[in-house]
């Protein structure tokens, strides 16, 4: 009898583990998820605590074609000037190429005053070369005049933790290399205890010549050992065919995995990668590349790693 009491409670521990690690803490709505040619799906993923319509906008290739998108599908049932207007709280943006960074552009007429968080190579070539009364209206508060001050230049560091403006979240940042000695930039969420990364355009750090991702690896083990990462958005933008000296600073299936292990070597639990959420982003959809990549990751997943792939519009809980 004692020795059934026992099981029974274990039985009822290991149940409530299990509940805690598989319970979402962040919900996602994908308003672009493409790496190119179709300017309507292009990098852009809205991101908020489960049950809350705070979102941040993890880059911003495009914006409005998503929001109808994932009205058309019932992720959202007010009008996409409302999700424009009030949902989304901020734009957190990677680096300076269009396909991050387009939507923003051609919405900021229609939106409502909000911080842009970037880091500073970031900030420079909003201010330069888009921002600029050049190429389009000056919307942010700095640069150069007449300022609309629509947005507001919340400049990040790779040192410090920042509040995000009218959310419960906070973000710490990390600078990728992309086609070194160019720059692009990762995002570690925070909600409470539990973290989201999502890594703009990045390559390896073997054909970047660089440590950037290695860095980026060791800080976030932690995490990884500690269940409180739910999920890492990661590109993969070619099939493995890709020569080396074509990828212009992005990864393959055979790349992300041996960044992966690098990961896996900092984390204390042999098994503390299996079943983490990757999303795969950035596809770039030439060809049949979409059907190589994943027949690809599908084919060389050691690590037992819950791969998914964004459809644009549609929710996913992490």
């Amino acid at each position: 009898m004692k020795a059934i009491k026992i099981l029974s409670l274990s039985l009822i521990i290991f149940l409530a583990s299990s509940n805690v690690f598989s319970q979402s803490s962040f919900q996602v709505v994908p308003l672009g998820i493409r790496g190119g040619t179709d300017e309507s799906n292009l990098s852009a993923y809205m991101l908020a605590p489960v049950g809350s319509n705070e979102y941040i906008c993890l880059d911003a290739g495009t914006v409005h074609a998503g929001i109808k998108k994932a009205i058309a599908l019932k992720t959202f049932q007010d009008p996409p000037a409302v999700v424009l207007r009030k949902y989304i709280k901020g734009f957190f943006i990677s680096h300076g190429h269009l396909d991050h960074l387009a939507g923003m552009i051609i919405n900021s007429p229609d939106d409502s005053v909000k911080n842009i968080y970037a880091l500073p190579f970031v900030v420079d070539i909003l201010k330069e070369k888009y921002f600029s009364w050049k190429s389009w209206a000056n919307f942010a508060d700095a640069g150069e005049t007449p300022l609309l001050k629509k947005y507001h230049y919340e400049v990040l560091d790779t040192i410090n933790e920042k509040a995000i403006a009218n959310t419960s979240m906070n973000v710490k940042t990390f600078v990728l290399s992309h086609v070194n000695p160019y720059q692009s930039s990762a995002f570690l969420v925070r909600h409470n205890e539990n973290f989201v990364l999502y890594l703009g355009d990045t390559g390896a750090d073997a054909i970047e010549h660089s440590q950037r991702l290695r860095r980026l690896w060791q800080a976030i083990a932690p995490l990884v050992d500690d269940k409180k990462l739910k999920g890492i958005f990661i590109e993969v933008s070619y099939p493995d065919e890709q020569p080396d000296t074509q990828l212009f600073g992005h990864l393959t299936p055979r790349l992300l995995m041996n960044e992966i292990k690098v990961l896996s070597s900092f984390c204390k639990n042999v098994n503390a990668l299996e079943g983490l959420p990757i999303i795969i982003t950035h596809i770039k959809p030439t060809g049949n590349n979409e059907s190589k990549i994943k027949t690809q990751l599908a084919g060389n997943n050691p690590f037992q790693l819950k791969l998914i792939y964004p459809q644009q519009g549609k929710k996913i809980s992490l």
